[in-house]
């Protein structure tokens, strides 16, 4: 495609069963889908790749949404049963499913949409790609060694659980000036695209009841436009922070794993789920 090499990619049990395809979040890679892939490998086929430069996929062009949604839709048309999939997507990689919604919906059965963002939240429009380079040069390069540092991104920027840090830690080392430029400028200007009014199939939107007003703007532009989307806000209790509830897939595999069977199979969502209004 354009000169672009496909996706690193783990595929997980039987492939004559439904697949789904898991979307990670930005600077990650799919070791963040771990948790869910034990837990729904014996039910479903799943699809697990690593989004354009990162993880294992840097030899897979410059990442755009555009780029990112296409490759993922051309993985499912080769991999998965009859060439559809389900499809679920956090954060920069809900961004993904968002995109693939509007290029490429034919290969996509349902969806769930955890925290993408389209509007942009406060002081973004600084963000030149000059500062975001700046940036990486600033407070990633030279601290790829730093246990210490890492960790505190991990646990206080990110909200994710100790137990990924040897993984958290390859991807953040593993982060070039390039990759983390481009990442940062398509999540930035990432906006509602066009054609999402045609998709049909059911569609679960899902926030975290702290996160930023933009992103709950952002889930009710998804609602407004997508025929068949149900909104749902994820409350992990008072002591949670914005970053753990963003980050769910992660801190509360069981629910979102739970969550994912439940809406894929029709069935009642779990109760700590709650509507959005």
């Amino acid at each position: 495609m354009n000169g672009s090499k496909p996706l690193n990619f783990e595929s997980c049990g039987n492939k004559d069963l439904p697949a789904i395809a898991f979307l990670h979040g930005g600077g990650a890679a799919g070791w963040m889908w771990r948790k869910q892939v034990e837990a729904l490998s014996n039910r479903y086929h799943c699809l697990v790749p690593d989004l354009p430069e990162q993880g294992q996929s840097m030899s897979s062009g410059a990442f755009s949404m555009e780029k990112a949604a296409d490759l993922v839709a051309e993985l499912i048309n080769n991999q998965a049963h009859e060439g559809k999939a389900h499809i679920v997507g956090l954060s920069e990689g809900a961004q993904v499913a968002v995109a693939m919604l509007s290029r490429r919906p034919e290969v996509i059965d349902r969806a769930v949409i955890s925290s993408a963002i389209l509007h942009p939240l406060p002081g973004m429009q600084f963000y030149t790609p000059g500062l975001i380079r700046a940036s990486h040069r600033w407070f990633v390069e030279p601290l790829k060694n730093n246990n210490w540092w890492i960790k505190l991104n991990m646990q206080y920027a990110a909200g994710i659980p100790d137990d990924y840090f040897d993984d958290f830690r390859r991807s953040f080392q593993s982060t070039t000036e390039d990759g983390f430029t481009h990442m940062m400028l398509a999540n930035i200007h990432f906006r509602l695209p066009s054609g999402l009014e045609q998709f049909q199939n059911p569609v679960l939107v899902v926030t975290g009841s702290k996160e930023y007003k933009q992103m709950k703007e952002s889930a009710r532009d998804l609602l407004r436009v997508l025929p068949n989307a149900h909104g749902v806000v994820v409350d992990l209790g008072s002591k949670a922070t914005l970053a753990q509830e963003h980050n769910w897939a992660l801190t509360a595999p069981e629910l979102f794993s739970k969550t994912i069977t439940a809406f894929i199979e029709g069935k009642q969502l779990p109760s700590e789920l709650k509507e959005f209004i």
